[in-house]
C-alpha cells in the first residue's frame, strides 16, 4: 500500500534531514498531519510552524506543481485569497526531491495557517456566502492572469473525471457495488457525458479552478475564511467548484440552501452564468462518481476506509434522483 507505516515512517526520516533547507533542526518536532492524496507533515520549533506536503509519486508532474505554486503567489500578490504561503528553501527553491527505494518524490513548504474546520450545520450557509465570493475572485482572476511560460495544470472534463482517461481511476471498482447498482451507475455514466457535453467549454464557463474547496481544506478563524491545498488545481467548469465544496455530503438536505448561498456569494462579485446555474446538478453529480472512483483507487487512505461501508450505496440513490432531475431540488 502507497501509505503504510513503513513508507510513512520513511518519509518522516527523509523529510527530517530536508529540514535545515527550511531553517529548521533535525531535532525539531515533525509529525503527520494528514494523508489523502499526498502525505502532509508539520515541522515545529518556538514560534514557528511549517506544512511539509510529500507529493503522491505518478500524479503531477513536477512541471504541474510549479505550477500550482505560482499561482499561489499570483492569488497572494493580488490579494485574492487568503491562503498560505508557499515556502522556499533558504537557497530559493520550491521544491526539494529524495529517493524512497528508487523512487522520487517531491517535497513543497507552506506557512501554517491557522483555523478550524467549519463544521457547524447551521453556519455553513454564512460560510458558503463567503465561499462564493472566493470563488467568483479566483475564477475572474484566472480569466486575466497572464499564466507564466510553462504554466501546466489538469483539464478536468468528463473524460479525465469519469470517461477513458479518469485520473482518479473506475468508479466500476467501488467497494459494495453490486449488479443492479452497476446498471443504474452505467445509465448515469451515459446521462453524464451527455450533459457535459451540452454545458460546452467557452471562457465565460470554463477555466482555472481551485477544484477542492470542501470543508477540510477551509479555514475559521474570526470572520476571516482561508483556502487551503490548491493540489487538485486545474482547468474544468467554474460551477465544478461549488460541486467540489459540498464533496461527500451531496446527499443532505441543506445542500440546496448551501447552492443558494453559494450564488448569492458570488454575484456579491460577479454574474454567474445563469445557463450554468442550471447546470450545478451535473457538476455535483460528476463530482459524487469522481469521488465514488477514489474511494476504489486510494482504499488505504482514512477518509476510505472511514466511508467505504456506506459511500457507494449513497451514490446510487443519488444517481437515480439526478436521472428523475429531482437532484438538488
Amino acid at each position: 500500500m502507497l501509505y503504510e507505516d513503513a513508507v510513512l515512517h520513511r518519509m518522516g526520516t527523509a523529510l527530517r534531514g530536508l529540514l535545515p533547507h527550511w531553517d529548521f533542526d533535525r531535532r525539531d518536532s515533525l509529525r503527520l498531519l494528514t494523508v489523502s492524496e499526498n502525505a502532509t507533515f508539520l515541522a515545529e520549533q518556538p514560534g514557528r510552524r511549517l506544512v511539509l506536503r510529500v507529493y503522491r509519486p505518478g500524479y503531477h508532474t513536477e512541471a504541474e506543481i510549479r505550477s500550482e505554486l505560482a499561482w499561489i503567489e499570483a492569488l497572494r500578490a493580488d490579494g485574492i485569497v487568503e491562503t498560505p504561503r508557499p515556502v522556499p528553501t533558504t537557497d530559493g527553491a520550491r521544491l526539494l526531491a529524495f529517493e524512497d527505494r528508487g523512487e522520487r518524490r517531491l517535497a513543497a513548504a507552506f506557512e501554517h495557517m491557522d483555523g478550524i474546520e467549519p463544521t457547524s450545520e447551521a453556519d455553513r450557509p454564512r460560510w458558503f456566502g463567503h465561499l462564493g465570493e472566493i470563488a467568483a475572485r479566483l475564477h475572474g482572476h484566472a480569466r486575466r492572469w497572464e499564466r507564466p511560460p510553462g504554466f501546466v495544470r489538469k483539464r478536468w472534463d468528463f473524460a479525465t473525471i469519469l470517461g477513458v482517461k479518469a485520473y482518479w481511476g473506475d468508479w466500476r471498482q467501488a467497494p459494495g457495488l453490486d449488479d443492479a447498482g452497476r446498471l443504474l451507475l452505467e445509465r448515469l455514466h451515459r446521462r453524464l457525458e451527455a450533459d457535459c457535453a451540452q454545458a460546452g467549454c467557452g471562457e465565460d464557463r470554463f477555466g482555472l479552478i481551485h477544484g477542492d474547496m470542501r470543508a477540510a481544506n477551509l479555514l475559521v478563524a474570526g470572520n476571516r475564511l482561508g483556502v487551503i491545498d490548491f493540489d487538485d488545481c486545474g482547468l474544468s467548469w467554474f460551477g465544478y467548484d461549488f460541486a467540489a465544496s459540498v464533496s461527500f455530503i451531496e446527499d443532505e438536505p441543506t445542500v440546496p440552501a448551501l447552492r443558494a448561498a453559494w450564488l448569492e456569494g458570488y454575484a456579491r462579485v460577479s454574474p454567474f452564468p445563469q445557463a450554468q446555474v442550471r447546470r450545478l446538478a451535473t457538476f455535483v453529480m460528476l463530482r459524487r462518481m469522481q469521488l465514488t472512483a477514489w474511494l476504489a483507487s486510494h482504499a488505504e487512505t482514512p477518509t476510505a476506509l472511514a466511508l467505504r461501508p456506506t459511500f457507494t450505496r449513497g451514490t446510487i440513490d443519488l444517481a437515480a434522483r439526478y436521472l428523475d432531475d429531482r437532484l438538488l431540488g
